[in-house]
């Protein structure tokens, strides 16, 4: 059986060889950081790493590592259970506090992964009789989740109000008993980020309630690094808040959902990622609350994020890059075709500078860009020598 469904699969990797969009993967042979040493798939050595989420460096903070050694030694490797068998420790529900005082939540509940956590809210909270409004840039994990749901849906385009409140009305007309508005706090390829307080106001109107997927956000977005609820003043405004313990809070694994009390109870019986998946590794959990001890006890990881941020952004426009415009460090630098944003994401990584190339299916069709992630752990030496990289490698590509 499978001879002829291998045919069928190599014309198909064929086909996406064919048209440069093939995502090839690159081996490095040290931890995440600032600089990584590339072993397989690219230029071999020592390169700048400008693409992981990685935004405030605590991957391989000193003392986030070493949070984890004594997590070891107190608690163990694994769980090998769920939640509610055998799986929950002391560390896991101290975590979920601390989250929830730390987003201003009532409840928190973590989940292996945000793509879990996604995957768990809708089909818990939501029913046939009710309606979800999805913005169209919406992280995949989003649509999947709403996809496990009965609810009719409705989708806006990005961060576009006016079609925001006319899916709202449409919603409301057809009778929806409970309406759901999710929108990304920053919208992964672009940088962009939602217009969250107008939202609430949406919201209250049309007595819906509010969730932020604030995965590229939590730690370093906002004054004290709460989010983008932080940031638009929204914070006892949204009901529900996903996000992810593998970007800037260490950039391990797991995520989380931080919400009204009564959501995250009813998540804990019916949530299916959270009943049928083991429990989130001891270990992450309690180097995750080093993070947090981090955060809240000095800011100059974010302080550097954001001056990092605003050279490279500064210095790319002064050498005439298209950078879509903003203050994330999410930096898209536009190509369009996507030959050529994946063969100067080759001509970079000769350079010294490991970056990728995205296209489609993953941005639309003739809007491949490279996407830039600026980390705190990034000197200023290191911002500069990219920008040059990317001017030598545009010289090279044109020539």
């Amino acid at each position: 059986m499978f001879d002829s469904v291998r045919d069928d699969l190599r014309a198909t990797l064929d086909e996406i060889r064919a048209a440069g969009l093939h995502k090839p993967e690159r081996v490095i042979g040290t931890p995440q950081s600032a600089t990584v040493a590339v072993t397989a798939g690219g230029r071999p050595g020592e390169v700048l790493n400008f693409c992981a989420n990685n935004y405030l460096g605590l991957a391989d903070h000193p003392d986030v590592v070493a949070a984890a050694h004594e997590a070891l030694d107190r608690w163990g490797y694994g769980m090998a259970s769920v939640r509610f068998i055998c799986g929950t420790q002391e560390v896991h529900k101290e975590l979920e506090a601390r989250l929830s005082a730390f987003l201003g939540q009532e409840d928190t509940i973590l989940y292996s992964s945000c793509f879990d956590a996604n995957g768990g809210v809708f089909e818990t909270l939501l029913g046939a009789e009710d309606a979800v409004i999805s913005d169209a840039l919406n992280h995949a994990s989003i649509i999947d989740g709403i996809r496990l749901s009965k609810a009719r849906r409705f989708r806006y385009a990005n961060r576009d109000l006016a079609d925001l409140e006319t899916q709202l009305k449409e919603a409301t007309a057809g009778g929806a008993r409970r309406k759901l508005i999710v929108t990304d706090g920053v919208f992964s390829m672009d940088g962009y980020v939602a217009p969250l307080a107008e939202i609430c106001d949406l919201a209250d109107r049309y007595d819906a309630m509010v969730m932020v997927d604030d995965s590229h956000a939590v730690g370093f977005v906002g004054p004290t690094g709460r989010g983008t609820p932080e940031l638009h003043g929204v914070m006892d405004r949204v009901d529900i808040i996903t996000g992810t313990l593998g970007k800037a809070l260490g950039g391990a694994s797991g995520g989380y959902v931080a919400a009204r009390a009564e959501i995250v109870a009813l998540l804990r019986q019916r949530s299916r990622p959270y009943l049928f998946s083991n429990t989130l590794a001891p270990v992450i959990a309690a180097a995750s609350l080093k993070v947090l001890d981090l955060l809240e006890s000095a800011d100059d990881l974010r302080v550097h994020l954001a001056e990092n941020t605003a050279l490279f952004r500064r210095r790319m426009t002064e050498e005439g890059f298209d950078i879509l415009p903003g203050d994330h460090a999410i930096a898209p630098v536009m190509i369009g075709d996507a030959s050529e944003a994946g063969r100067m994401a080759e001509l970079l990584l000769e350079r010294g500078v490991y970056v990728i190339g995205f296209s489609y299916p993953v941005v639309p069709q003739g809007k491949a860009r490279i996407r830039v992630q600026l980390s705190a752990a990034h000197s200023t030496e290191d911002v500069n020598r990219a920008v040059d990289a990317f001017v030598a490698a545009r010289a090279a590509l044109t020539a």
